[in-house]
């Protein structure tokens, strides 16, 4: 596998004088590249409130490149693991992702609905579909996006991703509020994982064959670029998969699996 040429930081983390500038002294909130987000989410939960804080403990969240590798695949779904050719899901531990976006206009704190949250990220074995280098041009598996409801929810059903020469693990994400429209609101960064967590589950199959990762997160360059404030806290949970059988004539069976859930809080300056 080749290091794919997705190394290029965009935006930077304001400096504690910025800051300081920034808040005026109010301890509210604080904003970069036009970005703001709620703090940390408390107990990780499959259905998590989608109840806004009333008053946000706002820090930055670097905006990051968004690599080669976007396919705009009109595929509007919640699980992303099935490859929509053959309807074939992609192995590995089950990921269940949560955003939770919210519109911090004018230091507000409001749940954002409406806007478009696109994940994209590789397999077990480090490969991207839909790409002709990587030999998947015609595949769609571990991609596809979400409209967040009137709580500013989007949730994704995923795999824990693998790892490929360069790069320390990390999911792709995009938000557009206006996807259709060229000058519309748009914001791409990434998503990291504890090393400790990674081991555990790179330990296991179908991660394990391809051996140890060659980068963590302390030698990528990208992730040096957030902070930290990018690493996805994710806890063990079980995550329920409805069928899409039609409510209507057939009743709905819900297939559970154990695997990792994560919430990530994330806000939009819009101004």
């Amino acid at each position: 596998m080749d290091l794919h040429d997705d190394d290029k930081p965009v935006g930077r983390i304001l400096t504690r004088r910025e800051l300081l500038k920034l808040l005026g002294g109010t301890g509210v909130a604080l904003t970069i590249g036009g970005v703001w987000v709620q703090g940390q989410s408390g107990t990780l939960s499959p259905t998590p409130s989608p109840t806004p804080m009333l008053i946000p403990a706002c820090v930055v969240r670097p905006e990051l490149t968004g690599g080669p590798f976007f396919v705009d695949t009109d595929l509007d779904r919640s699980d992303i693991r099935i490859d929509p050719r053959d309807q074939s899901v992609r192995e590995g531990i089950p990921l269940k992702l949560i955003f939770r976006v919210s519109d911090m206009t004018g230091g507000a704190c409001l749940p954002l609905g409406g806007a478009q949250v696109d994940i994209w990220h590789c397999d077990a074995d480090g490969v991207y579909s839909g790409v002709a280098s990587e030999g998947t041009r015609d595949e769609l598996w571990l991609r596809g996006y979400r409209v967040t409801d009137e709580g500013g929810i989007a949730e994704f059903i995923t795999i824990y991703p693998g790892w490929y020469p360069g790069r320390a693990v990390h999911i792709h994400f995009k938000i557009r509020t206006s996807p259709q429209e060229t000058r519309g609101y748009e914001f791409t960064s990434q998503l990291f994982f504890s090393e400790d967590l990674t081991d555990v589950v790179h330990a296991q199959e179908p991660y394990a064959k391809n051996g140890y990762r060659n980068v963590l997160n302390e030698r990528d360059g990208i992730f040096r670029q957030s902070g930290e404030l990018l690493l996805l806290d994710v806890a063990e949970g079980i995550i329920e998969i409805p069928s899409d059988a039609d409510a209507e004539t057939t009743p709905e069976v819900i297939t559970t699996l154990e695997g990792y859930v994560a919430v990530f809080d994330i806000g939009l300056d819009l101004s």
